[in-house]
């Protein structure tokens, strides 16, 4: 009997598991394909139908233009970013509309050549229009344009090795089978538990039932089933008239509920209906800070009564009435319910305490905050010199290439941001990779000096950068490094009241680099002044909201700085406005 029982929990809890996780997996290898192939679309319809000026400027010849492939390579390249190209994994080719001969092409390792031409590019070939039809099936994702430009057939190929997908596959599929692994095992283990904690307890109530319909306690009923459910059906069948096991099943859910209340987390205060306690765990009395004793000295109207009267609840009509509050350093919610809303017996009430939640979702909100600030910066740079480029289009090559890279670099600049605030919490941790290398310091002096310099110029700024000669390679990571003085400078412009002078000064000795950004702007109080790098904190909130800070920027900063082995801190300086000076090891950190 107990041999029958575990075989069919075994064989139930296998083919759950194997369902279920063949089900799971299907779905999510299935929804991964699907949804990288939309975005791929997506993106694609994007770029190539929503952005009509970049369409246009596609099509469109210059006067006096040599080699159209070329042209919209270089329009290409200003859209790598959105396009999502990458030079790996995803890159664009620009072909001859009438011998598909590669003319241009982001591949870093110059393709000449196509494997094979895929349908899309047959049809935009062939057919003179869009090749942008999907297949799950295929190893790779495509979209082939064909375009006019100076009376000459072009066509815009975008080719996606789909090794993204086929990664984050391989991952999941392991995934599932370790899973899979992983429940057999504990459903084999579940199923023996389980028999066990099923078949003992039906043992002990078939007897028990036998000597409740007999009046003899040691004498067993007959078994007629064949099985542990039909024993357990009959031997309640035969207690169902004894009142002296109704009354003993009675009493162990009292125990049981007066167990739960007094070990559960969640405080619980009952009340009859005239507002008396009647039961009040251990929990609640935590909660409230205070002891709540049975009978009338204390009541619903001294705990409660503020929230809603006791005549609300016990006629509440829908499940129950919610409440938050703050008590003390505690922040609480307030479950009231009746226990039984026509006979108003009497008011139940839950007390969480959902202070940990209410902080996690402030610094939820200050993160968000926080990222939209640090990713502000580049974002206005490139509407600067795009702006710029826009009002003016006879600029010179030269000038507009130079425009180009800043933009681009720009938005390769934010990707880096968004994956240096999730870092922030890797350096907390004490676990954290920098990609140190070798690079001219002077570099990334000029490189984000360039980068903020239209910003300044549209406040009227006067922007130096002096002593730049002479400086020597420095090795850490070149990105955060770049990203520190970017937010440095930034701040010195957002805090620079319209017209006023921004220096960048730089230095080295034989075994430091520093540079410093000073400026007249409003400068930092004393008060705040040790405080500045302090996570979410700002001198002026209100002009900090309007700027979009939130005060995590130097944190940030001095944390990056810091795992150099470098220093990030104020100068004492007389006069208005405020000298930051960051300082490296010119061989970096140890390690």
């Amino acid at each position: 009997m107990l041999r029958s029982l575990h075989i069919k929990l075994v064989l139930i809890m296998i083919l759950l598991v194997v369902c279920l996780m063949a089900i799971a997996g299907a779905f999510l290898i299935n929804s991964v394909n699907r949804f990288y192939l939309n975005e791929f679309y997506t993106q694609m319809v994007e770029v190539f139908s929503e952005d009509t000026e970049f369409v246009r400027d596609l099509v469109t010849a210059r006067e006096g233009e040599q080699d159209g492939g070329e042209a919209i390579d270089q329009i290409l390249l200003a859209k790598m970013g959105p396009l999502g190209v990458d030079g790996k994994n995803r890159n664009y080719y620009i072909l001859d509309g009438e011998t598909a001969e590669i003319l241009a092409s982001s591949d870093d390792d110059g393709a000449q050549t196509l494997e094979k031409l895929t349908p899309n590019l047959l049809i935009a070939l062939n057919e003179k229009r869009e090749g942008n039809e999907s297949d799950l099936t295929a190893n790779y994702m495509d979209l082939a344009l064909p375009i006019q430009r100076g009376g000459q057939d072009y066509i815009i190929y975008i080719l996606d090795q789909r090794a993204t997908v086929r990664e984050l596959n391989s991952q999941l599929f392991q995934l599932i089978i370790e899973a899979l692994a992983f429940g057999l095992i504990i459903s084999v283990l579940l199923s023996f538990l389980l028999s066990r904690a099923m078949v003992t307890p039906i043992r002990a109530l078939t007897r028990g039932a036998q000597r409740v319909a007999e009046g003899d306690f040691d004498h067993k009923i007959q078994v007629e089933s064949h099985d542990e459910i039909g024993v357990l059906t009959n031997a309640f069948n035969a207690m169902a008239g004894q009142l002296q096991s109704t009354l003993q099943a009675v009493d162990s859910e009292r125990t049981k509920l007066s167990t739960l209340f007094l070990h559960m987390t969640d405080g619980v205060v009952a009340f009859n209906q005239s507002g008396e306690v009647i039961h009040a765990n251990p929990a609640a009395e935590e909660m409230l800070d205070m002891e709540i004793p049975l009978g009338g000295t204390v009541t619903y109207q001294d705990l409660f009564g503020e929230i809603a009267p006791l005549e609300t609840i016990l006629t509440l009509e829908r499940d129950c009435l919610e409440s938050e509050t703050v008590r003390g350093e505690r922040t609480l919610l307030f479950l009231l319910a009746p226990f039984d809303r026509e006979k108003q017996v009497g008011v139940l009430v839950v007390v969480h305490d959902v202070t940990q939640q209410v902080k996690n979702e402030t610094m939820r909100k200050e993160f968000v905050a926080n990222v939209s600030h640090e990713l502000r910066t580049p974002i206005t740079n490139i509407r600067s010199y795009a702006e710029t480029l826009e009002e003016n289009p006879d600029l010179p090559p030269e000038m507009t290439g130079d425009f180009l890279k800043v933009i681009l670099n720009e938005s390769d600049r934010m990707t880096h941001i968004v994956q240096d605030l999730l870092t922030l919490s890797r350096f907390d941790s004490g676990y954290s990779q920098l990609n140190l290398t070798r690079f001219p310091f002077a570099a990334v002096l000029e490189d984000s000096y360039q980068a903020v310099r239209i910003e300044a110029q549209r406040h009227g700024h006067q922007l130096l950068l002096e002593g730049t000669e002479g400086l020597p390679n420095v090795r850490g990571d070149r990105e955060r490094i770049l990203q520190v003085i970017m937010n440095i400078l930034s701040n010195a412009i957002k805090y620079t009241p319209d017209g006023g002078r921004i220096v960048m000064s730089a230095g080295a000795d034989r075994e430091r680099v520093w540079l410093e950004v000073a400026d007249n702007g409003i400068g930092i109080p004393d008060g705040d002044r040790e405080r500045i790098f302090e996570r979410f904190y700002r001198v002026d909130k209100a002009r900090s909201r309007e700027s979009g800070g939130t005060g995590l920027g130097l944190s940030i900063a001095q944390e990056i700085i810091r795992q150099h082995e470098g220093s990030l801190s104020l100068v004492e300086r007389s006069g208005p406005g405020t000298t930051l000076r960051m300082e490296l090891k010119r061989e970096g950190p140890k390690g």
